[in-house]
């Protein structure tokens, strides 16, 4: 999951520089290239050697990389603004669900379940830090909030930070709220089906994302908004619970 992890973070730096579109481009072009580098018999950088050795073991598949780095692309190429739902679900299995197919694998989840629990979660988790993340992706020109919840509270603006001091944020919100709690609770159900040592990790993401989702719903999408985390004493204590630790 390191090797994973430092492939999902490297793509997504790439994404949320400020730089040149089209150098970011060229980047994530790069990591294109190298990926299928490693399905294809071609010699492998040294800095891939580790995720080359767990795509092997594990049979990761090349698609899922693409996913992610389509998902970076999507956020590089232009700034996303109140995308339809349809786009917005398109750009949530890219950065997040297609990280959990490939988390599935390596914690050997049986595919019967890997899959739903890799599109229900992951979408969970990423509706969550949409939620989240209002204020700082609005900095960077963004804005997830779809545009048909934000037709639906009478919101006509679509610049971030006008969108954000509306009165009526909340209301285009609640549909994102709802949607995360849904996935979470399919994503519950699934886990409850499987061996509990095989989803220790996406039960503890899934407690920790859900207790922020709670949180963020408590706080409210007034300004000036508080950005929700959770402490490292209370993250230590959801671990141990999931003994992760």
């Amino acid at each position: 999951m390191y090797h994973v992890y430092a492939f999902c973070r490297a793509v997504d730096d790439i994404a949320d520089r400020n730089g040149p579109r089209a150098e970011r481009l060229a980047e994530l072009a790069q990591w294109r290239q190298d990926i299928a580098g490693l399905y294809h018999g071609r010699d492998t950088p040294a800095p891939l050697l580790g995720l080359a050795a767990v795509i092997g073991r594990y049979g990761l598949e090349q698609r899922d990389f693409d996913a992610i780095i389509d998902g970076m692309w999507m956020d590089t190429e232009h700034d996303i603004r109140a995308p339809d739902w349809a786009m917005l679900d398109l750009y949530c299995d890219r950065v997040a669900s297609a990280v959990g197919r490939l988390a599935v694998r390596v914690f050997e989840v049986p595919q019967t379940q890997a899959q739903p629990l890799a599109h229900h979660l992951g979408r969970a988790l990423q509706l969550t830090n949409i939620l989240r993340d209002l204020d700082e992706d609005a900095a960077m020109g963004r804005l997830y909030l779809p545009h048909e919840a934000l037709a639906a509270a009478g919101i006509g603006e679509t610049e971030p930070r006008a969108v954000l001091l509306h009165p009526k944020l909340h209301q285009a919100c609640a549909p994102l709220l709802a949607r995360a709690r849904e996935h979470f609770a399919q994503a519950a159900r699934i886990m409850d089906s499987c061996q509990r040592a095989l989803v220790r990790s996406p039960r503890l993401m899934a407690s920790v994302y859900s207790e922020i989702l709670d949180r963020i719903e408590q706080r409210g999408f007034a300004a000036p908004r508080r950005r929700v985390s959770l402490g490292k004493t209370r993250l230590l204590l959801t671990a141990l619970r999931h003994g992760v630790l």
